[in-house]
């Protein structure tokens, strides 16, 4: 909302939101939004996260293909609600046409680049067969069209958003990732949420170590199970 903010908007002023999937850490602020619309993939509606929103707007994506994609659902002329399945049943991409480039604002998809390189599944999905046809999809895309790649759980997304930069899967952009060696790493007692990237760390609990946590304690932000936690 300081972002928002920032640029001069206040969130009366927001009219229509794309919601690309359920996770708290993409729709957790979207009661702020009292005048807007909320477009969401019709297998969302009945998410945990999603209850008690009264002004959201099921999309049944029934405007045919988008290029290779099978189902979508055109929003305003140039924005593109597209069916994605996989990261969550009612996972959604969203398109926008601008000046002959294709702005790929995605649900989660992939949490970093290296992954869209290297041809790698999102480490969190619903259905992982729909998640691999997906990602096969979008690769498909960038390779046939001019994409500028934005990711939201990786700086990479806002470069390549204020850059216009096309994404190119033969040359790949070096990352941040690139220039670390992981092999010779200590655990370092943290554990990070791998849906919201929320960081448990036992010194900001009075010590208690994650693996002595209940079996029902939950993320403090998104609500998934302990299962969802890698060691940091």
């Amino acid at each position: 909302m300081e972002a928002l903010a920032s640029l001069g908007y206040t969130p009366e002023l927001v009219t229509k939101i794309l919601l690309t999937h359920r996770h708290s850490d993409h729709s957790g602020e979207l009661r702020s939004f009292p005048n807007a619309q909320i477009y969401v993939g019709a297998d969302e509606l009945q998410a945990d996260e999603l209850q008690g929103l009264a002004n959201l707007v099921p999309v049944h994506f029934t405007d045919g293909p988008y290029f290779n994609f099978p189902e979508s659902q055109t929003i305003v002329p140039g924005i593109h609600f597209i069916k994605a399945k996989g990261h969550t049943n009612g996972n959604s991409i969203v398109v926008v046409e601008s000046e002959g480039l294709f702005y790929m604002l995605h649900g989660d998809v992939t949490y970093v680049d290296e992954a869209l390189y290297e041809n790698k599944l999102s480490i969190v999905f619903d259905d992982s067969a729909a998640a691999r046809e997906t990602l096969d999809r979008v690769r498909e895309f960038v390779r046939s069209s001019p994409t500028v790649y934005c990711g939201t759980h990786t700086p990479q997304g806002y470069e390549n958003l204020e850059a216009k930069r096309v994404m190119d899967l033969d040359h790949p952009v070096p990352t941040m990732l690139a220039a670390v060696d992981f092999s010779n790493q200590q655990a370092s007692g943290r554990y990070v949420c791998s849906v919201c990237g929320y960081v448990y760390d036992p010194a900001e609990h009075d010590g208690a170590a994650f693996e002595a946590l209940p079996a029902d304690w939950r993320c403090p932000r998104c609500k998934q199970g302990k299962e969802r936690f890698n060691k940091a």
